[in-house]
């Protein structure tokens, strides 16, 4: 039988539902949006998002450069490779996010949301109006098809929330239910960002295995008009969009048409920016922003420079040492080798050592852990596992120091000490372990990414100092994502954004399911009892204060885990994009993120 055939017991009857829905009469009622922690900060009847001009015109085209290719138009499977703008651009949810709030829904497809006080169902009410982009409507029965098909034979990333379901049920023509296995107020808010898919264009395909042979019918503005297989793919929008009237979408999607136009690499698509060929360019060194923005275009005005600031935490951004390896599973060599990498000096070669450091995973923001030892009830909550976390994660962790110089003596004298405290020993020159095997190390790079191959030029003339080689290994960008996604590397360049409502995704990180499980994003392959906990804690949390301790507590875990070499970040974005494109004044809380480019941005013909 075809999929979705069958539906499992997860899936109840509308009159088994309604009556459930009976009893729950009075503990609450429909409204227009849900937060995690009290109530959303607009009106129900709010004109647009605080950083969306309600005014802007709509009209131009918008070319974003992309690295890479791409070998497939579903961004909901794991296989292929596939321009991640289509999973934000081309499909809609139930609700969506805002940007100038921690974690605040306001409705979309859904009309209204109702759930109890405990959070252990959420209902939602489709809006009447919510149509596909051929025109039909948005049922219900795509909506309980999306969710099954997404929980069980989509990317990783949705199956953890399907597995918190208990049941979803139809409860009235335009009415969804589910209900929770879990007590985890998070649940309530993340069911309503999984997209919602036309069910008949899919029931009678090969979802899973699915590449370029299914254009999707989409619920978005924006629709995909025609693609060149590897080399571009061109969005456009849809004049008779059902929800362009609605207040989360007034003043969004301003664009008639967003092309994004593939690349080989960072450099071809630094340069296709100054030729004119894109619209904006995401400079992420703040020494070529200084020194490499003086090309004619600049001076003659016709590119602009904004520096857009953010609130959100620094994430994790460097080299991430795979402990499935057994040369990293010792805390001792990973510590050594983040000694070892002499930031401060490569910062002064490579940026003018105009970027500060990662610190820690939610650094820059009010997540972060703080200095020293813990306390309270950060403190509370990690001594249960005081036997197992790594040294420094109660008393206080800080990343090594150099002195700036080349040499970086004093960091080497001390990872020499540790990597032979690890078994690790000196043998006429070679770093060996007990079995007499040489320290080697691989770093995999993706295609284009010079300034991280600047870096690992340094960084192995001084692991050579300690008798370890290191070598790099560069790939395309549709093999470094099969090679991370199966985690057949020993070091690669890792980024992970982190927002400012930690929740269930931290699962997807850092959890032990990852070890073993194919793309997931625990690349570090960490399994750490006190981390899920931490975990759990901060999505069941019921106030505020509970919150901000598991996270606390969660990054120190994760910081004495010592998993990475973290690099630069920067509390703002570098944006250089032409005259014509321009956003609001009002910057949202999250800044340059998933929501702001090209969503609120306008085409101002000059």
């Amino acid at each position: 039988m075809t999929y979705g055939q069958g539906i499992n017991s997860k899936l109840i009857g509308a009159g088994f539902a309604a009556a459930l829905l009976a009893a729950n009469l009075g503990m609450a009622e429909p409204t227009h949006g849900i937060a995690m922690y009290g109530d959303p900060a607009l009106p129900h009847d709010f004109v647009s998002l605080p950083y969306a001009n309600p005014n802007a015109p709509k009209g131009g085209t918008i070319v974003s450069a992309e690295g890479g290719t791409f070998t497939s138009l579903n961004p909901h499977v794991r296989k292929g490779s596939v321009p991640w703008q289509l999973r934000f651009l081309a499909y809609e949810s139930l609700m969506g996010r805002s940007y100038d709030e921690p974690f605040t829904l306001y409705t979309l497809l859904a009309e209204s949301i109702e759930t109890d006080e405990s959070r252990r169902w959420v209902e939602f009410s489709l809006h009447p109006e919510a149509r596909f982009s051929d025109g039909s409507p948005v049922t219900v029965e795509d909506v309980i098809w999306s969710y099954e098909t997404l929980g069980t034979i989509g990317h990783p990333r949705y199956h953890g929330l399907w597995k918190k379901i208990e049941t979803v049920s139809q409860t009235g023509p335009r009415k969804v239910k589910f209900t929770f296995a879990d007590q985890d107020r998070e649940l309530a808010l993340l069911v309503g960002l999984r997209p919602i898919l036309k069910k008949a264009q899919w029931e009678s395909a090969d979802f899973e295995n699915s590449g370029l042979d299914v254009i999707p019918i989409s619920s978005a503005p924006y629709v995909i008009r025609d693609f060149d297989p590897g080399n571009y793919v061109r969005l456009m929008r849809n004049p008779e969009y059902w929800g362009k009237d609605i207040g989360f979408r007034r003043g969004t999607n301003n664009f008639d048409e967003v092309r994004l136009d593939f690349y080989a690499d960072g450099s071809v698509q630094f340069e296709a920016f100054k030729a004119g060929e894109s619209s904006s360019f995401r400079e992420l060194n703040a020494e070529r922003w200084e020194n490499s923005y003086d090309f004619d275009a600049v001076q003659a005005g016709k590119i602009v420079k904004s520096i857009i600031p953010h609130q959100r935490p620094s994430g994790i951004t460097g080299f991430v040492m795979n402990t499935r390896k057994p040369k990293f599973a010792d805390w001792r060599v990973r510590e050594a080798l983040i000694a070892a990498f002499n930031f401060e000096f490569i910062n002064q070669a490579n940026t003018g050592g105009r970027q500060e450091r990662i610190t820690s995973y939610f650094s820059n923001s009010v997540l972060s852990m703080e200095a020293g030892p813990a306390k309270g009830r950060v403190l509370e909550l990690l001594e249960p596992y005081a036997d197992t976390l790594l040294p420094g994660t109660i008393e206080g962790y800080r990343l090594p120091q150099s002195d700036g110089s080349a040499r970086n003596r004093k960091n080497i004298r001390a990872a020499d000490a540790l990597l032979t405290q690890a078994g690790w020993t000196v043998q006429d020159g070679v770093r060996r372990n007990a079995k007499g095997s040489p320290f080697e190390i691989t770093v995999t790079l993706k295609q284009g990414d010079t300034e991280s191959q600047s870096m690992m030029d340094i960084y192995q003339q001084a692991l050579e100092r300690l008798g370890i080689t290191l070598t790099t290994e560069v790939l395309d960008a549709a093999q470094y994502k099969e090679r991370t996604q199966i985690y057949d590397f020993d070091m690669a360049y890792y980024r992970r954004g982190l927002s400012l409502s930690p929740g269930n995704e931290q699962m997807l990180y850092w959890g032990s399911y990852g070890v073993d499980q194919p793309g997931t994003r625990n690349w570090m392959g960490m399994n750490s009892p006190a981390a899920e906990s931490m975990i759990a804690k901060l999505v069941s949390s019921t106030s505020r204060e509970d919150f901000l301790a598991a996270v606390k507590a969660l990054d120190r875990i994760l910081t004495a885990g010592r998993y990475v070499i973290p690099i630069h970040t920067s509390s703002f974005s570098r944006l250089a994009h032409v005259k014509e494109i321009k956003y609001p004044d009002r910057l949202p809380m999250y800044g340059d993120w998933i929501g702001f480019l090209p969503n609120v941005w306008w085409y101002e013909a000059q």
